[in-house]
């Protein structure tokens, strides 16, 4: 059987960021990753629906140790999928992935200190096994193989085509075609406008609005200090500058949510006119990053609704006809082309089955550890990002934080590393792995994950300051991480 000393999950930007860190600070470890699909880039390769783009800035989505160089700083897809080719070819990891490798159940063994992984040839359709020491979960949080879809009755009436947004078909002509787009988050305000050029009309079809800005998809401060200075130098201060502007966005929205609110509404209704109808079509029901905000680079949507090439309509859908959707409120949307943008359905850990000494792990009976391990789980880490802030600032936190666990295992001749609740914090109280955040893809599946307490370590912050200090400056050795041998 294979061993390896670690076995990364998944070849999107948090494995890719993953296996820079270990070329850079633990050089001696074998690794590889394995990636269920055919091509590395994640979620940047799997998405190819019109104008799929990044909705966070890259010199913060970007990896810290490789500067953003592009020009735009809200990036169409291919562009960041290029970035992730050339940062495999900057570190040479192009054959440390095994491509068409997807793991399907991992098993620990406390006698052999070490997982086993059953992983499945999609090629072949093979079954092998590989066992490796630190098992590194890379895989994001949402299902390859298939979106969220509700029940839309009638659905097999519509006498036109309806697309999955995961699933978009490479020949799909929507020349002057009437298309309508059902969601209000960041796929659907994304497809509208990329989707207007070429069809006669498209509609958002929404059941509640979604707060949206438009900022510059060019950083003008980033190009210019890249003229300036150092290539890296830039890049830091762009980052810094960047994290601090989401940090104070953020912080605004929790302290003065309703100032917050009213300027974002003040600039769609300076975008749209003092005519349109902002309160019914984009006034959220919920304050500023209760749910992610959706950005729109230059505005482009709501240039399109001012052309009249794209409309909103905000009603409950009552079902599919022949010729399009009807709404309850009676209006009937006319369609050739129905596009489901209706979110993505949330996995625990990949959807891979976890067991220890021959039981089944249930993740919902844990706490999380430092938003990336599991009381009670060895050698056992997951990257999951941000849901306030750009994923691959956690993701480069999370990936130092394993270099340093692997060094200090080698340091203290240790081959298990597990978190364990000391008996003080036995009685801490069970939260939400993710607290203060209600979008229904969350909400569906918060059951099933990890809890998170009102104390550190075992806290899942999604604050990136706070991260800094409880991982990157923490000590290793906390009294609740405990090296076993």
């Amino acid at each position: 059987m294979d061993h390896l000393d670690v076995a990364i999950i998944g070849a999107g930007l948090s494995g890719i960021g993953a296996a820079c860190h270990l070329e850079d600070h633990c050089p001696t470890k074998s690794y590889a990753i394995l990636e269920s699909r055919h091509a590395l880039g994640g979620t940047w390769d799997l998405f190819r629906y019109p104008g799929i783009r990044s909705d966070s800035d890259m010199h913060t989505l970007g990896f810290s140790f490789k500067p953003w160089r592009a020009e735009k700083s809200i990036a169409d897809g291919p562009v960041i999928r290029d970035y992730m080719v050339e940062t495999v070819a900057d570190y040479k990891i192009e054959d440390k992935i095994r491509y068409h490798h997807k793991l399907r159940s991992a098993s620990w063994s406390s006698a052999e200190k070490r997982w086993t992984l059953t992983v499945e040839r999609t090629d072949t359709n093979e079954t092998l096994q590989i066992s490796c020491g630190m098992l590194f979960m890379c895989s994001g949080y949402y299902n390859y193989e298939r979106g969220y879809r509700p029940e839309f009755e009638g659905a097999s009436d519509f006498e036109g085509q309806i697309i999955d947004p995961q699933f978009w078909p490479e020949d799909l002509d929507y020349k002057g075609k009437r298309v309508a787009v059902i969601g209000s988050g960041a796929t659907a305000v994304t497809i509208v406008p990329s989707m207007c050029d070429e069809a006669e009309h498209v509609t958002m079809v929404q059941r509640s609005p979604t707060y949206i800005v438009s900022r510059p998809a060019r950083d003008a401060i980033a190009n210019f200090l890249r003229k300036i200075l150092p290539e890296k130098w830039a890049y830091a201060i762009t980052r810094f500058k960047n994290v601090q502007m989401q940090r104070v966005m953020y912080g605004r929205t929790r302290t003065h949510p309703e100032d917050v609110k009213n300027r974002l509404l003040g600039m769609v209704r300076e975008e749209l006119g003092p005519d349109y109808d902002v309160d019914k079509h984009f006034t959220p029901s919920y304050n500023p990053w209760d749910q992610r905000l959706c950005l729109v680079p230059d505005g482009d949507f709501f240039k399109m609704i001012r052309a009249g090439k794209a409309s909103v309509v905000t009603d409950h859908i009552d079902s599919f006809t022949k010729s399009g959707i009807q709404m309850k409120s009676g209006e009937q949307v006319e369609a050739d082309i129905i596009v489901t943008a209706t979110g993505l359905e949330m996995k625990v850990l990949g959807g891979v089955e976890f067991s220890m000494d021959g039981e089944t792990i249930d993740f919902s009976k844990t706490f999380t550890y430092k938003g990336m391990m599991y009381s009670g789980i060895p050698n056992l880490v997951q990257t999951f990002g941000y849901i306030n802030a750009s994923w691959t600032l956690r993701a480069d936190l999370t990936s130092e934080y394993v270099c340093r666990l692997l060094n200090q295992m080698d340091a203290t001749k240790t081959e298990v590393c597990v978190p364990r609740i000391k008996d003080e914090d036995r009685d801490m109280p069970e939260l939400p792995w993710i607290d203060d955040f209600t979008p229904g893809y969350m909400q569906r599946m918060m059951h099933l994950f990890p809890h998170q307490s009102d104390r550190a370590p075992w806290r899942n912050t999604q604050n990136y300051t706070k991260d800094k200090k409880m991982i990157r400056s923490a000590p290793i050795e906390d009294g609740s991480i405990c090296f076993e041998n």
